[in-house]
């Protein structure tokens, strides 16, 4: 039972989602605090699904598939909502976002490129993308948050990570470019052979 509780924390962050949404489009009290708890719980099985299916031996083909997955529909979902609640100046929402979401799509690709290429680990989850999500999640709970904490406008403390956040991904995306790179022409030489 243990061993399956990661997948079911996995599906429970993409069944939190609509919740979120719905959550955020409420608006007052239910956005800032409601909406805030759902992402942070959310946030939390994250980690607790990858910490347990570690722990236990629980990781399967199914977890190591939908993991990534649930990631990215919870953060790609959160800052389009962000954008369109126009809690950042729509250019730097604009840039920022594409960076962040360009990003997921280019690794994404280059991860698959690379499994069937047999070379899956030279762009295995880095120190760096860690970090990335983590500034990344912390960004997002202060932007749906927006109050002021401590007298400090949770708005600019958001802004302010997602821009480190936006710095990592660019950081992260090159480093898996590279170590990927002499495996893509390798790949490359080998079609323009094959003509």
């Amino acid at each position: 039972m243990i061993k399956r509780l990661p997948n079911y924390l996995t599906i429970l962050r993409i069944l939190l989602v609509p919740i979120f949404v719905a959550l955020f489009y409420w608006g007052g009290e239910a956005r800032t605090y409601a909406a805030t708890a759902v992402f942070a719980i959310a946030a939390i099985t994250d980690w607790a699904d990858g910490y347990l299916a570690r722990r236990y031996q629980g990781v399967s083909p199914f977890g190591t598939f939908l993991d990534p997955v649930a990631d990215k529909i919870m953060v790609v979902t959160a800052l389009i909502l962000i954008a369109s609640s126009q809690e950042m100046p729509p250019v730097l929402a604009g840039i920022l976002i594409s960076v962040i979401v360009g990003r997921e799509i280019t690794v994404s690709a280059l991860r698959e490129w690379m499994a069937e290429l047999g070379e899956r680990k030279k762009v295995a989850v880095s120190w760096l993308g860690k970090a990335k999500a983590t500034t990344q999640m912390l960004a997002i709970l202060f932007l749906v948050y927006r109050e002021a904490l401590w007298g400090v406008s949770a708005r600019i403390v958001g802004i302010g990570l997602l821009v480190i956040a936006a710095i990592m991904t660019l950081w992260s995306m090159l480093g898996y470019l590279q170590a990927a790179w002499p495996s893509l022409m390798a790949s490359g030489a080998d079609l323009d052979n094959d003509g």
